[in-house]
């Protein structure tokens, strides 16, 4: 075998266009002038009644004073005295087995400050308002 008798296993799968007959010649099969006929702007006719029957989104509307992040449960002191008793963890689970906080389960809880309490507990994974942290140290709980 020789230098000239040696095959592609692969052979071009078309041959090289030249000239005007060619896709790359005079306008590149763009036509002529316009918007259709410069790079990337061409115009999506199908899109544009989809488009036209879209109703014109400003802002948030009615909704726009409203906060996109959930608000957190509130839980006052006063529930939670009621409810446990002394040396009882108070988390998110327990105060939903309890019957304290209805609704989402997903959603973060505070507690706050109203009521007394008495009992000595621990807080885990709840927010604690200013003054219910200080009511909690007082009683001797512990907030982790």
């Amino acid at each position: 075998m020789q230098l000239h008798q040696l095959k592609k296993n692969t052979p071009n799968k078309k041959s090289k266009l030249i000239g005007r007959g060619g896709s790359r010649g005079k306008t590149s099969g763009r036509g002529h002038k316009g918007q259709k006929a410069h790079g990337g702007h061409g115009i999506r006719q199908h899109m544009k009644d989809i488009i036209k029957k879209l109703p014109k989104m400003r802002g948030r509307g009615r909704n726009s004073n409203k906060s996109i992040y959930d608000k957190a449960v509130a839980v006052n002191l006063g529930a939670i005295e009621a409810a446990f008793t002394a040396g009882d963890t108070v988390s998110a689970v327990t105060l939903h087995e309890r019957g304290v906080v209805k609704g989402a389960r997903g959603a973060t809880i505070k507690v706050l400050g109203k009521g007394a309490l008495t009992k000595k507990l621990a807080f885990e994974g709840v927010a604690v308002s200013a003054t219910a942290k200080t009511a909690i140290e007082k009683a001797g709980g512990t907030i982790a």
